[in-house]
């Protein structure tokens, strides 16, 4: 694996934006901050391209054009173009599912009028098709514990290929308040303009409102941001400290903040669904981020019960994410997913028990079978959160919503 492929047929293809670029990376919170960092652009009159991975319901949702996914159309005509410039002078240049639609996503960004492009890298940085394009402001969120067979087994590891996103003598946002000596070793050697949290730009809270600082001023009196949640002041932060970096380019007044803030959306992100039984979906599947959902369940108020439809894929650190959740969860509905990665319900039986977690667990084919299950136990005033995967998620938000995801 390597980026030569994907930079000869994005050489081939020969476009370009001429928008200011933001690339996101990290382990937790990267969506978080590229929706921020949309919201706030479009409440700013700017038009936004977005690349993000992976959907949940349908492909269209990686690729939003002013802030809605774009047509089958439009994406048709991107991988179109992408595929003749694979085939090009006699010589078919091979490309993985990722590569071949980051390639289309940003051909579809290059045929718009747009002033600003969000690219979230897939997996690490250095070696993620994302990489090909050079930022003009780079952001890293937390670094946490995941993909160790690409990226290795440490936080050192993984800090050094995410910080493969960052370029020489351009702003490197970095909103993990402990980060990887790795990442700070990567900043001094390409020579990037390093921005940590805590010491260049920050947050603290007042109450119902909260205050951004960072090196040109503060923006105080902010409201929370739409995205529920203990962590979305460093990810909100992160997002205005990059705009910051642009601000000679894309410039962002108070009340453009206040309105990004009030508005921004993000499904499967502690996303708390309307009714009874109060059902929170979170796509939580690392201990960091687990961590971090614990938290937020905690932050709540009282609930009699808390039900756990739980699914996840076995490449995963199962126990540590149950680990994360010890005290927090009644019972546990744990769900096979399908595929060649994915954990039988039997797996998450027995890393459940060897975390110690605590409470009951039941097993089921699938997470509707779990999500049914779960329903018919809860009373009013339980609740149910559904996590552990993407695929997990998806799933329920499809029988919500009455659809098949694709």
């Amino acid at each position: 694996m390597g980026l030569e492929r994907v930079r000869e047929v994005r050489e081939r293809l020969g476009s370009d934006t001429g928008a200011a670029l933001f690339v996101v990376g990290g382990t937790n919170g990267k969506g978080s901050t590229c929706a921020l960092l949309e919201a706030i652009a479009l409440a700013a009159g700017y038009r936004v391209g977005l690349y993000t991975s992976p959907h949940l319901l349908r492909y269209n949702e990686r690729v939003r054009v002013g802030g809605r996914p774009v047509d089958d159309e439009r994406l048709v005509a991107g991988f179109e173009g992408v595929e003749r410039a694979r085939a090009r002078a006699g010589r078919e240049v091979p490309l993985t599912y990722f590569e071949f639609g980051t390639l289309a996503a940003w051909e579809i960004f290059c045929a718009e009028a747009l002033d600003v492009v969000i690219l979230e890298v897939g997996l690490g940085g250095r070696l993620d098709a994302v990489n090909v394009y050079d930022a003009d402001c780079a952001v890293l969120t937390r670094i946490g514990i995941d993909h160790t067979d690409y990226l290795g087994p440490t936080r050192e590891s993984i800090g050094a290929e995410k910080a493969g996103i960052f370029r020489p003598g351009r702003p490197a946002i970095v909103a993990d308040p402990r980060p990887p000596e790795t990442v700070l070793e990567a900043a001094r050697r390409v020579g990037a303009d390093l921005r940590l949290i805590g010491r260049d730009f920050g947050y603290r809270a007042e109450g119902a409102q909260w205050m951004f600082w960072g090196r040109e001023g503060r923006r105080p009196g902010l409201a929370h941001p739409a995205l529920r949640g203990t962590s979305q002041l460093a990810n909100a932060s992160a997002a205005l400290a990059a705009l910051e970096t642009q601000r000679g380019r894309v410039p962002v007044g108070a009340q453009d903040v206040r309105t990004g803030l009030a508005r921004v959306e993000l499904p499967g992100r502690f996303q708390v669904l309307p009714g009874r039984p109060t059902v929170i979906l979170d796509v939580a599947h690392n201990p960091q981020a687990a961590a971090v959902l614990a938290e937020n369940l905690g932050a709540m108020g009282f609930y009699p019960e808390t039900y756990a439809v739980f699914g996840m894929l076995k490449d995963k650190d199962i126990a540590g994410v149950c680990a994360a959740l010890k005290g927090r969860v009644s019972a546990w509905f744990a769900a096979s997913l399908t595929g060649p990665r994915a954990a039988s319900s039997a797996d998450l039986a027995r890393a459940i028990a060897e975390s110690g977690a605590g409470g009951d667990v039941t097993q089921y084919a699938s997470p509707a079978q779990a999500y049914a299950a779960a329903r018919s136990r809860a009373g009013e005033n339980d609740r149910i959160v559904v996590f552990g995967s993407f695929l997990t998620v998806a799933e329920i938000m499809a029988g919500q919503s009455g659809t098949r995801g694709t």
